[in-house]
């Protein structure tokens, strides 16, 4: 949930970034762009005032016309679906801005120039690897997130959310497949966002 709640914050402010038009392009040729991506996800959050991270692990499915499906497995089980126009939790269904699940599905999904929109950006390509560092440009939002660093190869493996308060949280992304198609039960998930 606190993945989402800064990605959210992320979307108050849009813009050019300022890495080279070439590096961007060459990660994202690199990038596995499939309709469906599936697969584990670590999450530690450092809190300033606790001495050992939250950690929690789940899944993961992303899927290009239908959205994303966050699934929480430890400590505690929960279900979060996104697409374009819905966020659905235990907690009912909120409405979201169109751009919040844009950006969430790009994330998972590659989509780079959707993900730089609204920050300074830098990056580095290498030949096995990428990394690229986004700066929030609104001054609000610059007072609680200082930074989002993405890296990966042919697939996003981390993400790192470094919060104005010294925060941290990081994602680290696994066992990631492209499946031909959705299993019974994540086309059901799928199906709780439909209208």
């Amino acid at each position: 949930m606190i993945l989402l709640k800064a990605l959210l914050l992320y979307l108050l402010a849009f813009g050019q970034g300022i890495a080279s038009e070439a590096v961007l392009t060459e990660i994202t040729a690199r990038l596995a762009r499939t309709p469906i991506a599936q697969g584990d996800f670590h999450q530690k959050k450092h809190l300033k005032v606790l001495h050992k991270p939250l950690n929690s692990t789940g899944t993961f499915t992303y899927h290009r016309d239908k959205g994303v499906i966050w699934k929480t497995l430890t400590p505690v089980a929960s279900l979060l679906l996104v697409n374009e126009s819905k966020l659905l939790t235990g907690q009912g269904e909120q409405a979201v801005p169109a751009a919040f699940g844009k950006v969430f599905k790009a994330m998972l999904g590659g989509d780079i120039s959707t993900l730089t929109e609204g920050f300074n950006v830098t990056g580095t390509d290498q030949k096995s690897s990428w990394q690229l560092e986004l700066i929030p440009k609104d001054e609000m939002l610059k007072k609680i997130i200082s930074a989002m660093v993405l890296s990966g190869d042919t697939e996003l493996r981390n993400l790192e959310i470094r919060e104005a308060g010294g925060n941290i949280t990081r994602i680290t992304f696994t066992n990631i497949t492209h499946p031909a198609q959705l299993s019974g039960e994540q086309e059901a998930d799928f199906e709780r966002l439909s209208p």
